[in-house]
């Protein structure tokens, strides 16, 4: 299979805060890998790092063979083939749904507006909001707001999609309408990277998870084998409390 993302001894510091300590991974075309671990592990600045939001301060990223990182690289066009959606969903208030998603493809001239407008229909049909085109951020719930976040991110074509925790910033009753969108993704064969806090979600959506502590991957594989066998006891102890406090969540909604 052949590796659509590489990741080599990847380091990132604020000032003296060391946030990643030697990152390496490797994701395959096609592959969706699920990013876990506890809150400040570094999890969300490896994705920015990904995409060049963030700067690494030593180690190699590649994409599609090209390094990212190199001096040379032009970053806005490496960044076209990478789609990014962020816990909030940074709609355009002033523009409506339609015009949110025709934005990027125009302004880059990549499509012309008639192409790009019919993009967006598609992309919002895809997403179950075909109905909502004309509509203003304001006028949609959370989860509709980051379904249209996602077709934003599509309209540019991208090769690979990188979500921060996409559905950290919606009600518990929206959640599920954003993840079937992420999993259609997954089936139509998307190469998708996913921080997330759903383990179920990523029991059922990963082919590999990566578990993250301290700027360190603790632990990788399969979503089999990392929920029902971990090897790293923090792992355990992770998965352990999290489960928890999901029943305790669940049982205080019911």
């Amino acid at each position: 299979m052949e590796a659509k993302v590489v990741v080599k001894d990847l380091y990132k510091s604020f000032d003296t805060l060391e946030v990643l300590r030697g990152i390496s991974m490797e994701v395959h075309t096609g592959e969706v890998v699920c990013i876990i671990g506890p809150s400040g592990s570094g999890k969300s600045t490896l994705l920015r790092c990904l995409n060049l939001l963030e700067k690494p301060s030593a180690g190699q990223v590649f994409v599609d063979g090209h390094e990212l990182t190199s001096k040379h690289v032009h970053i806005n066009k490496a960044r076209r083939n990478i789609g990014m959606v962020f816990q909030q969903f940074n709609l355009f208030p002033h523009l409506s749904v339609k015009k949110n998603i025709m934005l990027a493809p125009v302004d880059l001239k990549l499509m012309h507006k008639k192409q790009a407008e019919e993009k967006a229909l598609e992309l919002l049909k895809r997403v179950g909001l075909q109905d909502k085109a004309d509509a203003f951020p304001r006028q949609l719930s959370g989860g509709q707001q980051q379904r249209v976040a996602i077709a934003r991110s599509l309209a540019m074509n991208p090769a690979l999609m990188l979500f921060d925790e996409p559905t950290s910033a919606l009600d518990p009753e929206m959640i599920g309408e954003v993840l079937s969108v992420i999993k259609e993704l997954a089936l139509g064969g998307m190469t998708m990277i996913i921080v997330t806090h759903e383990m179920n979600f990523a029991r059922d959506v990963a082919n590999k998870v990566i578990f993250i502590e301290n700027g360190v991957i603790l632990e990788t594989g399969t979503p089999a084998r990392v929920f029902q066998n971990p090897r790293e006891e923090r792992t355990r102890q992770f998965l352990s409390l999290v489960t928890n406090e999901s029943l305790s969540i669940k049982s205080k909604s019911t």
